[in-house]
């Protein structure tokens, strides 16, 4: 994959990169990047003569058919690991005892703080529970790093991608070996999570909003939602008024009609 889908990004898209040598040649490493596109999950992988671990829905892996296997072979090529995010407590749970594998085997182990996509390519607050519990259980060091400009290749609703040049800013790696052992404490959770980002948002440029990007996804699909009812309502109310309009024009036209004397 990194010959039939990186050499092939990299040749097309031609990413510029800055700080490659704050990668660790060897050992594990954890890779916490900001998160503008589908597509941040290949280039980063791209630019790395290592293999980087990200997780993955399980439900990439399990559909059927020709597709599902297919799609299947292509994550598991790009080195996407299956999470199975049914259980009590969901993928947080699945992707921490994902992410300490991977470290244990001396890995790269890439995770994306947000949790999803940024909704508007701003920085949204990291959710502690993954990226803290990992680098605290594991003591492997966190190495920050911001996508740039991903987005704007293909952009929500776009079928074909736009040749650009995006950017990839790797920061150096950060040791929270102080906090070992406190990997329950939420208090020091939120302390490395916000440490994190706050390095992401320094190589990105990106402005930051302290809310969760969940939060924000939610906020924007029910704005859109009372926007399209309100444009429903408004459409309804024209087609009533121009109704009654037209009634009205009926209704004084028989009115003359019947007070019109005859010849």
């Amino acid at each position: 994959m990194k010959v039939s889908v990186g050499g092939p990004l990299k040749m097309i898209f031609r990413p510029w990169v800055e700080g490659l040598e704050n990668v660790p040649a060897e050992g594990p490493a954890i890779l916490a990047s900001n998160h503008l596109s589908f597509s941040d999950s290949f280039f980063l992988p791209a630019v790395l003569d290592r293999k980087v671990t990200f997780i993955a829905k399980a439900e990439y892996f399990t559909t059927p058919g020709v597709k599902g296997r297919l799609t299947a072979a292509f994550f598991k090529g790009v080195g996407q690991l299956p999470v199975d995010r049914s259980g009590a407590r969901g993928a947080g749970e699945a992707a921490i005892r994902s992410g300490i594998e991977v470290l244990e085997r001396g890995e790269l182990f890439g995770i994306y703080p947000e949790g999803t996509r940024s909704p508007d390519g701003r920085l949204y607050r990291g959710k502690p529970g993954g990226l803290a519990r990992v680098a605290l259980a594991t003591g492997a060091p966190v190495v920050p790093v911001a996508m740039i400009d991903t987005e704007k290749i293909q952009p929500p609703g776009k079928v074909m991608p736009k040749v650009m040049r995006p950017g990839i800013r790797i920061g150096k790696p950060l040791d929270f070996s102080r906090y070992q052992g406190m990997d329950h404490d939420r208090f020091v959770l939120r302390a490395v999570t916000d440490e994190v980002m706050y390095e992401i948002m320094k190589l990105s440029g990106q402005e930051y909003v302290d809310m969760y990007a969940t939060a924000a996804k939610r906020q924007i699909a029910e704005a859109a939602k009372a926007e399209k009812e309100a444009g429903k309502a408004a459409r309804e109310a024209e087609k009533a008024a121009q109704a009654a309009l037209a009634q009205a024009e009926k209704d004084q036209a028989k009115k003359e009609k019947s007070e019109r004397p005859e010849s």
